[in-house]
C-alpha cells in the first residue's frame, strides 16, 4: 500500500474521532442546557414563593400594626374622654371650693370687724386663731383640689396605658 494511502486512513481514523468527540460533547452540551433550563425554572418558581411569602408576611404585619393602632386609638379617646369628665369634676369642685372661700371671708371680715373693734381696746399679741385658720383652710382647699386634679388625670393616663399595653398582647 502507498504511503498516501496510508496517510488518508490516519486522516479518516482522526476525522472520525474528532466527529466522535463533537457528537459527545454536542451531547453533553445539550444535557447541560437542560439543567441550566431546569434550574432557571427552579429559581424562578423558588423567587415566586419568596414574593408570595413576602407579600403575605407584609399583609399580616400591616392587619397587626392595625389592630395595635386602634387599640391605642380606642384607648386614647376612652382616656381623653374621662379627662375631660375628671377636669369637669374638678371644675365644679373649683366652683364649691370657690362659694366655700367666700364664706370663709365673709366669716373672717365680719369676725375682723367685730374684732378691731375689740382689738382696740385689748391689743392681743399675734393674730386671731380664727383669721388664721380660714386662711390656712382656704390654701389647704385650694391645694387640694389642684392635688386632686393631678392626681386623677394622672390615674387616667395610667389605666390608659395599661389598657393599651395590654390590647397589643
Amino acid at each position: 500500500m502507498p504511503a498516501w494511502c496510508w496517510w488518508l486512513i490516519a486522516l479518516a481514523l482522526v476525522a472520525g474521532s474528532q466527529q466522535y468527540r463533537v457528537v459527545l460533547a454536542n451531547g453533553e452540551t445539550a444535557a447541560a442546557r437542560g439543567e441550566t433550563e431546569a434550574a432557571r425554572t427552579e429559581l424562578a418558581d423558588y423567587r415566586l414563593d419568596v414574593s408570595e411569602r413576602d407579600r403575605r408576611a407584609a399583609a399580616q404585619s400591616r392587619t397587626e400594626e392595625q389592630r395595635r393602632q386602634a387599640v391605642a386609638d380606642e384607648e386614647g379617646e376612652s382616656a381623653r374622654q374621662k379627662l375631660e369628665l375628671a377636669q369637669g369634676r374638678a371644675a365644679a369642685a373649683e366652683s364649691a371650693a370657690g362659694g366655700l372661700r367666700g364664706e370663709v371671708a365673709r366669716l373672717r371680715d365680719g369676725h375682723r370687724a367685730t374684732c378691731d373693734a375689740i382689738a382696740t381696746q385689748q391689743r392681743k399679741a399675734g393674730a386671731s386663731a380664727v383669721l388664721v385658720l380660714g386662711g390656712l383652710l382656704e390654701e389647704a382647699d385650694r391645694m387640694a383640689g389642684i392635688f386632686a386634679e393631678a392626681l386623677e388625670r394622672s390615674r387616667v393616663a395610667g389605666r390608659a396605658c395599661e389598657a393599651i399595653a395590654d390590647g397589643l398582647k
